[in-house]
């Protein structure tokens, strides 16, 4: 079943993208949502005008990822959390690297930032989508808080 994605949906595809997906997760989840709609020949006509008039539009989004892009590249990110020896007391996620984040001046929605659940002290990296086709590796280090 073909559909159009009408929204970011993880794992499957971006907005607007034109995705093959079984029936049956298409017509009871993404359809009924609003994430969706099904791909027919006039709405496939719909979504090439609307990509062919916001094409320009997108290289300057893509332009503006490539520059916090470099920006985050500078930044060194240290997250003080309690530990005892190497082992952390509790752990930290996508939402501590966004308060850091926060903290230095840049504003990155936790959604957008992988790396996964930490629980040991040292060196790591995340990676932090700005754009569909800007990704970025954003190193930090986790250190022990005084």
């Amino acid at each position: 079943m073909e559909i159009i994605l009408k929204q970011d949906v993880q794992k499957l595809g971006f907005k607007d993208d034109l995705v093959t997906v079984k029936p049956g997760y298409g017509r009871n989840y993404l359809i009924p949502q609003g994430m969706a709609v099904l791909a027919t020949p006039s709405a496939k006509k719909v979504l090439a005008e609307n990509l062919r008039q916001r094409a320009h539009k997108e290289a300057k989004l893509i332009a503006d990822a490539n520059t916090i892009a470099e920006a985050l590249k500078a930044l060194e990110i240290k997250i003080a959390v309690k530990a005892g020896g190497e082992k952390l007391f509790g752990s930290v996620t996508n939402a501590d690297i966004a308060a850091a984040l926060e903290s230095n001046g840049q504003s990155i929605d936790k959604k957008f930032i992988t790396s996964g659940t930490i629980k040991r002290l040292g060196k790591y990296a995340a990676n932090v989508r700005l754009h569909r086709d800007v990704i970025v590796e954003l190193p930090y280090e986790i250190v022990a808080a005084e």
